[in-house]
């Protein structure tokens, strides 16, 4: 059973009774703020109602608030970036709100994530549950009100899984912070003299964040095309195609 498929559900004292088919399960409920393990979060999560939306980050969960428009509309332009570069490069994926398995305790469900597929040499693959498990090599979040547990409370999941490079575009302080994995360390990447970002380990993503914070569609494009026509793009193809199985 997965998010939201609970035929019926009925919640008594805090405790979910949720029938399919046959078979009742009954567990406590999510509230924020327990402390628990991936699995026993994995089991409560899919048991709640539908609509519901909740991650474990360092063993404790959390239940978003409702996004507001402008975080809805820069996650739609910072997906809309990452499927541009994904229709250019084979054996790369992109996604919005997936639920991520990284350690037995974090669970979360990034904004946006970037991974390379396990049949071309990624570090995550799909489980039969249709989750992913392991560490995306990019993961991107939009923080505004979740400004504190993205820089600090996930940033330390997101390093200690092995998640190769984080951004997080803050909304409020009107900054795009990068992070790049070295030694098991998220250091802050920076900018090139133009002002614009380049992944390390996706070559050819480049993003200009000023241009993304101003909403600025032209910007990132031509920015991001630049990148795509790079010589260094081309050979992350090839190599791509090489390592398919």
């Amino acid at each position: 059973m997965t998010p939201g498929t609970a035929v019926h559900v009925v919640v008594r004292r805090g405790i979910i009774s949720a029938e399919t088919g046959s078979v009742i399960v009954q567990v406590p409920r999510l509230e924020p703020g327990d402390k628990l393990d991936q699995q026993t979060f994995h089991a409560r999560y899919e048991a709640m109602p539908p609509g519901t939306r909740a991650e474990l980050i360092g063993g404790i969960v959390y239940m978003p608030s409702p996004m507001k428009h402008p975080h809805a509309v820069t996650q739609h332009w910072v997906s809309s970036w990452l499927f541009d570069y994904e229709a250019e490069t084979p054996g790369v994926q992109g996604a919005d709100r997936l639920t991520t398995i990284l350690t037995d305790d974090s669970e979360p469900q990034p904004d946006c994530c970037l991974y390379i597929r396990f049949d071309h040499g990624g570090q995550s693959r799909i489980n039969d549950a249709e989750y992913l498990e392991g560490s995306p090599e990019l993961v991107v979040e939009i923080a505004s009100s979740t400004e504190s547990i993205d820089l600090h409370a996930k940033r330390c999941d997101y390093e200690n899984a092995g998640v190769c490079e984080y951004v997080v575009v803050a909304l409020r302080q009107e900054r795009v912070f990068w992070f790049i994995l070295r030694d098991g360390n998220f250091v802050e990447h920076q900018c090139d003299e133009g002002g614009v970002f380049r992944s390390k380990v996706f070559p050819g993503l480049w993003l200009d964040p000023a241009a993304l914070l101003r909403l600025d569609r032209d910007r990132m494009r031509g920015v991001l095309s630049q990148g795509l026509a790079s010589a260094e793009h081309a050979q992350f193809v090839e190599r791509l195609s090489r390592s398919s199985s």
